[in-house]
């Protein structure tokens, strides 16, 4: 028989209950709808439970409200995130730092029954407007989709109302927005390059191994030596290190190690010369310099990148570098191609993705077996691979044919 708790005055305290001698407080422990675990302190048991009431009303009308389909955007997303226990942390974390961050404090108090599909769009378009990416609107679009799913499934809703947003949110925006696109290979060689100026030399490992290899970003910054095996010229990928938005703590970021972002991306790639060398002299330099990565993560350590401080690279800040050394290579060549008075060979401002992009296509101009080139790339879906494949050949297809054409063999 479970022992009854008893407060000082010999009152029976409830399951949740509990009083505090030293601080003299009454204290009731819940756990919220994110299935974080709240507390509500007084000095009164009384008052205590009118709390607790409080609590519990405020969720029995929020169900009722739900149900009767007059809840709001905020409480349907936040009941669908706390069915969500399948999820990596990582994930999790994101898509509330996302809805967070673009949809709680405007779009979210909407109430679920009055959002049309024109609103939604509507809203897209606003986001577009400020400035945000369309691949960011679409990690918006992805935990906002859902929620609305669920509520669907519950016959709170008839309809998705972002069904087919999407798509229609880039037919308005065709020609407004940047394509990301490979680097064509005089772009790829001229950065590479451009990476032997003295300012940028240490950069050449990194950028050298990421157009090499077709990795992730995360699974380049998570690299580590033991992962590399020089005898059979392979570099294992079983894992990757995130730099990811803490929710909890504002806009501050932490890092984590995690599992590929898919099955299909643990995997290993073949090692070709130069990815070889980058790394011999990668390990060169930290053996001259003692110079070396002493992070020690999640049990890992060993770390290949890392900054000047001895710390783990991230991705915002390899976009930075890209973009400082992509500026500075055309504002050279601006001023070069002037005064030799020929047209400047520009280098068009890239994010850490592309080089990944950059790759498959690299790999897609040299194998037809599009298995080979999604095991080495690590999709998931094949249909990812044929996409990349589909515009390659037909980059292809108009080079063959303007050959043909400049032969004028009819």
């Amino acid at each position: 028989m479970a022992k009854v708790r008893k407060d000082k005055k010999g009152r029976v305290l409830h399951r949740g209950e509990s009083y505090n001698k030293a601080k003299q407080l009454y204290c009731f422990s819940y756990m919220d709808s994110f299935g974080v675990r709240r507390f509500i302190y007084t000095q009164d048991l009384g008052e205590l439970r009118e709390r607790e009431k409080e609590v519990a009303r405020d969720r029995l009308d929020g169900l009722d409200m739900y149900v009767r389909s007059k809840a709001d955007l905020n409480f349907v997303f936040d009941r669908y995130i706390a069915t969500k226990k399948d999820l990596r942390s990582t994930t999790m974390t994101n898509y509330v730092y996302t809805y967070d961050r673009y949809v709680r404090k405007g779009f979210g108090k909407r109430k679920i029954a009055e959002i049309r599909f024109s609103d939604v769009l509507s809203f897209y378009l606003a986001l577009s407007e400020r400035g945000l990416a369309v691949n960011t609107i679409d990690s918006v679009q992805s935990v906002i989709r859902p929620s609305f799913q669920m509520a669907v499934r519950d016959n709170v809703i008839r309809t998705n109302p972002t069904d087919g947003v999407m798509s229609e949110l880039k037919k308005r925006m065709e020609g407004s927005t940047e394509v990301r696109h490979a680097l064509k290979y005089e772009e790829e060689r001229e950065f590479l390059d451009y990476l032997d100026r003295p300012e940028n030399l240490r950069w050449k490992p990194l950028f050298t191994v990421m157009f090499g290899t077709g990795c992730r970003v995360g699974e380049i910054i998570g690299l580590r030596w033991e992962d590399v095996n020089y005898e059979e010229n392979l570099i294992k990928i079983d894992h990757n290190v995130t730099y990811f938005p803490r929710s909890d703590k504002g806009f501050k970021c932490e890092y984590r190690v995690d599992l590929p972002k898919t099955a299909a991306g643990i995997r290993t790639i073949p090692m070709v010369d130069k990815v070889r060398e980058a790394l011999i002299t990668e390990k060169e330099y930290q053996d001259r310099t003692g110079s070396r990565c002493i992070m020690e993560l999640d049990g890992m350590s060993g770390f290949i990148f890392c900054n000047r401080y001895g710390r783990i690279q991230n991705h915002e800040n390899i976009n930075r570098v890209i973009k400082r050394i992509v500026d500075d290579h055309n504002t050279r060549e601006e001023l070069n191609a002037k005064r030799e008075g020929r047209k400047p060979f520009m280098i068009p401002r890239f994010s850490c993705h592309v080089t990944r992009h950059t790759f498959c296509s690299r790999l897609c101009e040299n194998e037809t077996n599009v298995k080979v080139i999604q095991s080495v790339m690590g999709h998931k879906d094949i249909r990812t691979t044929l996409d990349i494949y589909a515009e390659v050949s037909e980059a292809k297809r108009q080079e063959v044919f303007k050959k043909l054409n400049d032969t004028k063999l009819l």
